[in-house]
């Protein structure tokens, strides 16, 4: 299967890239079938010959999701973008509390999250054991 795709050239800090056509088995860095152009990640700018990408298109060769969301941006065919990564999963294999609000159980008392949330709790809990000091009652008068 033909795909077209980026083949990175540039030292290491400087990356350039080739739009080429190659078979899907061949390495990255390998041999392609035809050069179709360039894209510079530094300025975006994207060199293409749009006449052999819709020619390699109509033969059959299917682009990478890179490319499919270079091209569309920059116009050169029609269609809509496509997810490139997806964000990693938290560990824990929680959800949070949110996502299912049905399946929460209410508590009596909730427990505090951050540390932020600790303090102000140990504090209103010091305040409640202190004891009120009237100042009417509590003065004595001088001599």
């Amino acid at each position: 299967m033909l795909k077209i795709r980026l083949q990175r050239i540039g030292k290491r800090g400087q990356a350039y890239f080739k739009v080429i056509v190659t078979e899907h088995t061949q390495k990255p860095k390998g041999q392609y079938l035809e050069l179709l152009g360039s894209y510079d990640p530094h300025k975006n700018e994207l060199a293409v010959d749009s006449e052999k990408v819709k020619h390699w298109l109509g033969q059959g060769a299917k682009m990478s999701k890179t490319i499919n969301n270079l091209l569309v941006g920059k116009g050169v065919i029609e269609g809509e973008k496509v997810q490139v990564w997806k964000p990693k999963k938290k560990k824990g294999g929680k959800p949070p509390a949110e996502a299912s609000p049905a399946k929460a159980i209410p508590t009596a008392e909730a427990k505090p999250e951050t540390a932020e949330q600790k303090n102000e709790e140990l504090k209103e809990e010091s305040k409640a054991e202190e004891p009120a000091i009237d100042t009417a009652e509590n003065v004595v008068a001088a001599p």
